[in-house]
């Protein structure tokens, strides 16, 4: 169990770091920023690099409504739910610690003012989409990334490409959603850096703990109940 929880806390610290860090170290930096789309390439970087290195082990969640949507469809115990969810969390929270202590280097650089990364809704939307708009594209999102994460690791799917197709859906969602929310789809993601801005993304957390968490129940039963095959 601790390699399972070691693992988790890893996988998370990568999304986190890598994922934020992109977007705060370099999406908007001088001409040569590497805008959404790099942003986007790198949370799915981050999730497919870590499924192959320690999905063994772990069955590489790093996001606690994958782990509620594996529950839910049938894949995952009850009982260490909360482990992982803490183990999550913790990953997290130390990449967004680090991540802020290197922004801070940088004289002009303000988590408050700049977000840090965080989602957000309404005014704090990056183009200012309402709360609605928000809560509909968590959820849809969150269940179809389970829908695929339970369709790439069916013992009917073919054997070795599911981080490589887990890691391009991540990619997909984040070309879809960082306009309206800044995509969350991870509830862990959402609060690590929503700690370090301090401000209006605490406020505003509730909303990427639920959805994402709603999204992955969905999704994992809509497989478990319509699309998985029986014996």
């Amino acid at each position: 169990m601790f390699r399972k929880l070691a693992a988790e806390c890893f996988g998370t610290f990568w999304l986190v770091f890598g994922g934020c860090g992109s977007a705060v170290l370099a999406a908007a930096y001088p001409e040569l920023g590497i805008g959404f789309t790099g942003v986007a390439l790198a949370f799915g970087l981050t999730v497919l690099t870590m499924a192959y290195a320690v999905g063994h082990i772990s069955g590489g969640h790093f996001n606690p409504a994958v782990t509620l949507g594996l529950w839910a469809g049938g894949r995952f115990p009850a009982k260490e739910i909360v482990s992982y969810i803490i183990a999550q969390l913790a990953g997290g929270i130390i990449a967004a610690a680090i991540l802020w202590t290197i922004a801070s280097g940088n004289a002009d650089f303000d988590a408050a003012a700049s977000g840090f990364a965080a989602n957000g809704y309404g005014e704090h939307s990056p183009n200012h989409y309402s709360m609605l708009s928000a809560l509909l594209i968590e959820v849809v999102l969150t269940a179809f990334f389970l829908i695929i994460i339970l369709g790439v690791t069916d013992k009917q799917a073919p054997a070795g490409f599911a981080p490589l197709a887990i890691g391009l859906a991540l990619t997909l969602i984040h070309l879809i959603s960082i306009p309206v929310t800044n995509t969350s789809v991870n509830p862990a993601r959402s609060t690590a850096v929503a700690l370090f801005q301090g401000g209006w993304a605490l406020e505003q957390l509730w909303l990427f703990w639920m959805m994402p968490l709603a999204g992955g129940i969905l999704g994992g039963t809509i497989y478990r109940v319509l699309l998985e095959k029986r014996d």
